[in-house]
C-alpha cells in the first residue's frame, strides 16, 4: 500500500445527489479512499438547490464542510492547501477558475483536476464557455483527471496541452450496490436526471417500446422532466430516488435502460454511474451506443447495445432467463472486479503518489499573459 495521503477535493456535492451524478461518484471514491487509511477534506459550496435536498449531510468517512464564501475557506485552510500531497478541483464546481487560480497562487504540492463531465467541459470550451474551468487552465495541473479514458486522454495532451491526463472512471460502492434479491417489477427501467439531448434515446429506446408493448411495465425514475411528455400508462414515474434507494430499484426490473449524454457518445468512453451500479446489483443493461463501451463491457456477452426500437421490443419479448441473467453476472463481475470505489481510490493513490511540487502560480500567469 502507498503511504497515507492528505487530499483536499473541492467538488460539486458530496452531501446531496439530487440532480446530479457527481455526489455518488465521490462517495465511492472517497470511501474507498478512507478504508485504505487516506485522509480527505471535502468542500462544498453550499447551494440553495442541494441545501433542501441533503441526503448524506455529514459523512462519516471523510471530513466535510460547507462553505458560501470563497475568500474565507480559502483562508482558513491555506496552510493545509500548501501542505496536502494533492488539492483536487472538480468539475462544475462554482467560481471554478477563480477557484483554480487562487490555489494555483497558493501553491499546493500537487494541483489536479477532476472532470466527472470531461466530454461537457471540452465542448463547452471549444464554444468559449468557461463556466467551470479557464482553457489557459489545464496546463497548470499537474493530473488532469478525466471521466473519459480512450482517444479522449491523447487529446487533452494534444490539444488542450495537459501535462498528464490519466482516466479515473467513476466507480460503484460495492457494499452498497449489490442484488437484493427483489421479485422484478418492471420489464424495463430507466435512472436519471432529464436532460434535453437524451430525451430522443428515451424516446425511442423505452416510451416507444411501450407503446408497442402495453402489457409490458416500464419505470422511469429522476427529476426535472418536462410536463409536457407524453408517457404511455404502462410507464410508472418516480420524479426522485436517492442512492439508498437504487439497489432495490434496479433488483426490480428485469432489463435496465442506459443512455448517455450526446457530448459523451460523441467522445466515446465515457461511462456513467448508473452503468455501474446497475450491473453491480445484476441488473442486464441495454444501452445506446458509444465508442468504447463494449471495452467495458462486452456486446451480447455482458451489456446489450440497441441502435433503435426494434431491437429493445425483441430483448424484451424475448423469455430465455438463462441467456439475460448470464448477461448480468459477467457485467457484475467485471465491475467487482475493476470498478469499485475501493478499484478506483487505489488508482487514484497510486496516480497521486508520485506527484511532487510544482510552481503552479508561474505556470499559470505566463498561460494567461
Amino acid at each position: 500500500m502507498t503511504k497515507p495521503l492528505a487530499i483536499v477535493i473541492f467538488g460539486l456535492s458530496l452531501s446531496s445527489s439530487w440532480g446530479n451524478g457527481h455526489a455518488t461518484t465521490y462517495r465511492g471514491l472517497l470511501r474507498g479512499l478512507a478504508a485504505q487509511g487516506h485522509r480527505v477534506l471535502f468542500l462544498e459550496r453550499d447551494m440553495p438547490w442541494y441545501a433542501t435536498q441533503r441526503d448524506l449531510p455529514a459523512p462519516d468517512f471523510c471530513e466535510f464542510e460547507l462553505y458560501d464564501d470563497l475568500p474565507g475557506v480559502l483562508e482558513r485552510h491555506a496552510r493545509r492547501l500548501r501542505e496536502a500531497d494533492a488539492v483536487i478541483v472538480g468539475s462544475y464546481v462554482p467560481q471554478g477558475v477563480t477557484l483554480i487560480d487562487a490555489l494555483a497562487a497558493i501553491g499546493p504540492r500537487s494541483l489536479c483536476f477532476y472532470d466527472i463531465d470531461t466530454p461537457v467541459t471540452l465542448a463547452k470550451l471549444r464554444r468559449g464557455d468557461e463556466e467551470y474551468l479557464a482553457a489557459r487552465q489545464i496546463a497548470g495541473f499537474d493530473i488532469y483527471l478525466s471521466f473519459s479514458g480512450g482517444e479522449v486522454l491523447r487529446g487533452l495532451e494534444r490539444d488542450w496541452r495537459a501535462r498528464r491526463a490519466e482516466a479515473l472512471y467513476c466507480s460503484v460502492d460495492a457494499d452498497r450496490y449489490a442484488p437484493t434479491g427483489a421479485a422484478p417489477v418492471w420489464d424495463l427501467g430507466y435512472l436519471g436526471t432529464y436532460s434535453p439531448d437524451r430525451q430522443p434515446v428515451l424516446e425511442r429506446l423505452l416510451i416507444e417500446p411501450a407503446r408497442r408493448l402495453p402489457d409490458h411495465r416500464f419505470v422511469v425514475a429522476g427529476p426535472q422532466y418536462p410536463d409536457d411528455i407524453d408517457w404511455p400508462a404502462n410507464v410508472e414515474r418516480i420524479d426522485h430516488l436517492p442512492p439508498e434507494a437504487h439497489p432495490g430499484f434496479y433488483s426490480r426490473q428485469r432489463w435496465t435502460l442506459n443512455v448517455t449524454r450526446a457530448d459523451m457518445v460523441a467522445a466515446g468512453w465515457s461511462p456513467s454511474v448508473r452503468l455501474f451500479e446497475a450491473a453491480a446489483c445484476a441488473t442486464p443493461i441495454i444501452s445506446d451506443r458509444w465508442r468504447g463501451l463494449d471495452e467495458l463491457f462486452p456486446e451480447g456477452r455482458a451489456i446489450e447495445i440497441a441502435d433503435g426500437t426494434d431491437q429493445v421490443v425483441a430483448l424484451l419479448e424475448a423469455r430465455d432467463e438463462t441467456a439475460r441473467q448470464r448477461i448480468a453476472d459477467r457485467a457484475r463481475r467485471i465491475v467487482l472486479e475493476h470498478h469499485t470505489g475501493a478499484a478506483r481510490s487505489a488508482q487514484l493513490a497510486r496516480m497521486l503518489e508520485p506527484a511532487g511540487p510544482t510552481n503552479h502560480r508561474r505556470t499559470m500567469e505566463i498561460d494567461h499573459a
